[in-house]
Parts: C-alpha cells; structure tokens; sequence
C-alpha cells in the first residue's frame, strides 16, 4: 500500500512517500523543505503571514507529488509551532485550501510517533529515544522487544528546540560564552527531571531529525547530504561536543558554508547542538546513535495500521 506522511515543524516541513506492507517500509520518494514556520513565534505568539505563505507553497507542492505516486492515503501533523501560535485555526484551513488536511497533535502524541519511527527496525530494551525539533524537544525512553509494539514506559515534550532557544538567548553573532551559558542552564534545567524520573538506565541513545541528522553530516564532512552514510551513525560526546563548540564559533555567515549544514538550517544549529549535547551528558551514556527514521515513520505506521 502507497501511503505518504507530511511533518510540519518549526523549522522544517518534509514529505516521505512509502510503499508498506507486513514486511516492512520502502521508501519512494522524500522531500525537505527548510521554511521556518515558528519564525518571531516566541516575541509574538503568531505565525507571520510570510511564514504560513512559504508553507503552504510547499504544501500545494507535496499534494501534486503525492497525486502524481498515486498515493492511497496520508497523514499530515503540525507540531510545535502550530501548537503555541494563536492563529493556527487559519493556518490550517490555508493549508485545507491547497488540498491537504492537516493536524496538529499534542506533544505527548508527537513523542509517541517519534519513538515508534525511531525504533523501526531495532530490538532492545531501555532505548532513550531524542527528537530536537525547533520548537521542543520530545524525550522518549521504552523497549523495542520482538513481535510486538514498541512499547514506551515514558515520554515528555519539553519547550525547548532549536528556534524557541536561539530566540530566547543566542541574539549574538557568533553567540557569546555568557548567551550559551544561560541556554545550557535552561535546557539542563528543563531536561533534568525526565532522567531524575526514569525507572531503569537507559542502554542507548536515539537521535532522530534535522539537529542530530546534520550533527553527523557535519562530522562527516559531507558536501552533498546522504541519508544513507548518516543513517546509523554513532557519535561519542567527544565529537558533538567538538562539533558544538566548532559551530559556537563560528559567524553565521561561516557556518553556512560548513560542509554538512544546510544553510538555512546555519541560524539555529547552534541551540540545537547545545540542546543534544546536553540530552546526551544527562543519558549518562557515551554516545548517540543518529537515525533517519524518525516522526515520519511513525506517521506511517500509524496510517498503515488504520486503514
């Protein structure tokens, strides 16, 4: 069955197109797109009509694509941003109007799919699961046992992610050392009770979307992005701490051109390093494994599953 997932988040919108069946998922056709919706989000409490306008543009887009893969059903989600801003009731019907009915989902439900795409593929039990969008970041730490659902034993979304943190502290550039200091103190802060409140250690560490998939892109150094060298990469807190500080400092105009780092993903990386850098230190685990399968994997396992 050809089935599509769309994600709408605070920094990114993507598509991933699949053909799924008991055996497993295939993938068609995948489509990123860097459009910033949560921009001034944090100052303002609304979407800018810019904002919402490159979305939907992008949208329409990903209705004629999925149009074209004859596609026999789809999910769309909005995450974070939509979730705070106070306009997203007309955001979403901008978005009906281009032909794709979206919903924006609680945290706890974006935790849900996340570790469920995440664990894709994998066996084990106490995998900690960390997804840095650019609104919040969801923690998510389960088993993944054979024959049967990924099971979570818990799960929070926390309002932290790379666009809300580089609004909130980053105003310099490159950032100063008293600006990182007060993100790092408020995402330790933030993220400290979900480990104080964890039954069991966790034995590895999950990291999915654009902040951890370009943290190994730049470890890397690739010039052309490739999923499948990313896909399964292991990076000690040696190297995303020496990627961390390699992009702290750097001006953003520096950090465009790094190899492995989209450029319009250069203003907001910095927080979004700080922000794993600190899920991993707080793991008490030496390493984190980078993964592709993410949210939208989830989304279409959920699909799959209902029809």
């Amino acid at each position: 069955m050809r089935l599509a997932a769309i994600d709408i988040g605070t920094v990114t919108c993507r598509l991933l197109v699949a053909d799924l069946s008991d055996a497993g998922i295939r993938e068609v056709d995948r489509s990123v797109d860097i459009t910033h919706l949560g921009e001034g989000l944090a100052t303002s409490s609304v979407l800018s009509a810019a904002a919402m306008q490159r979305v939907a543009d992008v949208i329409r887009r990903y209705a004629v694509r999925m149009e074209e893969l004859c596609v026999e059903g789809f999910s769309a989600i909005a995450t974070s941003a939509s979730r705070d801003a106070s306009n997203s009731a007309g955001f979403l019907e901008m978005l009906a109007s281009r032909g794709v009915s979206v919903e924006v989902i609680s945290g706890l439900r974006e935790a849900e799919l996340s570790f469920a795409g995440a664990v894709t593929g994998r066996v084990g039990e106490g995998l900690l699961v960390v997804d840095c969008g650019g609104g919040s970041t969801e923690l998510i730490f389960g088993d993944a046992l054979p024959a049967a659902p990924a099971h979570v034993r818990a799960s929070k979304s926390i309002d932290i992610g790379s666009r809300r943190m580089t609004e909130r502290h980053l105003h310099s550039d490159p950032p100063t050392a008293a600006e990182l200091a007060a993100a790092r103190e408020e995402a330790v802060a933030l993220l400290h009770p979900f480990f104080g409140g964890l039954e069991g250690q966790p034995s590895q560490l999950i990291g999915v979307a654009g902040t951890a998939t370009t943290l190994a892109a730049i470890r890397l150094g690739l010039a052309e992005y490739d999923p499948e060298k990313v896909h399964g990469q292991v990076l000690t807190t040696r190297e995303v701490s020496a990627v961390f500080e390699r992009l702290a400092e750097l001006p953003l105009k520096e950090r465009r051109e790094l190899a492995g780092l989209h450029s319009e993903r250069a203003g907001v990386i910095v927080a979004g390093a700080l922000i794993v850098k600190a899920v991993l230190e707080l793991s008490g685990l030496g390493q984190i494994t980078v993964s592709e399968n993410d949210v939208l994997y989830g989304i279409l396992l959920d699909v799959y599953r209902h029809l």
